[in-house]
């Protein structure tokens, strides 16, 4: 794929991200999402069995931090000794460990307080934007993107952004059936998340276009 347009597209997923973010957040500082966030949680809890439970707290677990870390310690010991990639290595860290320390800001900034009411498992900490929700972005739409880099074929692409996508949503969404999150902090991280990893992918790709350009010009001088 074209550099230029790898670097576009970069920038105004980005940029997007940034916007629904700070909509978001400006919505929920307002208390303007009271309305929206109690009837998602209320038709997403009206499907409560014992099975459902053991499967959302299944999901949150994967989205953990312990577990997100385990993950990224074996994704960079492929990138850093089986594949010998090491810019690709530095974007990973960046995008997972960026993610972590942005969540930690923006929660400190908006102070929000975690939903009180039926609650199925207990959480720690501020509310907005959700922590799982971020990490899970991050973790797997920078797998997605340096893994999608290395597959060939359309089935196996397919599948990847599929079970990336299934695994962010699967968090997200066990997060809010589970009691610890408002809907609005899963949107929110999911975006502030996603406008990091792109940024980041912007300044990858702005790297390599760099690199791809210093070899054109030694090549012709």
């Amino acid at each position: 794929m074209n550099l230029k347009l790898e670097l576009t597209r970069a920038f105004f997923l980005s940029l997007f991200s940034a916007i629904i973010f700070g909509l978001t957040a400006f919505l929920v500082s307002g208390s303007q999402v009271a309305h929206f966030d109690g009837a998602i949680i209320s038709f997403i809890q009206r499907f409560e069995s014992p099975a459902l439970t053991s499967v959302m707290k299944f999901f949150s677990w994967i989205g953990s931090g312990r577990i997100v870390t385990m993950i990224s310690l074996i994704a960079l010991f492929v990138l850093y000794k089986a594949w010998k990639y090491r810019s690709e290595l530095v974007l990973f860290v960046t995008v997972v460990a960026g993610s972590s320390i942005l969540n930690q800001l923006l929660k400190s900034l908006f102070h929000r307080a975690r939903p009180s009411l039926h609650r199925l498992a207990e959480a720690s900490g501020f509310s907005f934007p959700s922590g799982h929700s971020m990490e899970a972005v991050a973790l797997y739409g920078i797998l997605a993107f340096l893994l999608w880099r290395r597959i060939d074929h359309r089935f196996g692409r397919v599948f990847l952004i599929f079970i990336s996508f299934f695994m962010i949503m699967g968090i997200g969404v066990s997060r809010i059936y589970l009691g610890v999150h408002y809907p609005s902090d899963v949107i929110g991280g999911y975006f502030a998340s996603s406008f990091w990893l792109f940024a980041a992918i912007w300044f990858y790709q702005r790297y390599k276009e760099r690199n791809f350009e210093k070899t054109q010009f030694e090549k012709t001088h």
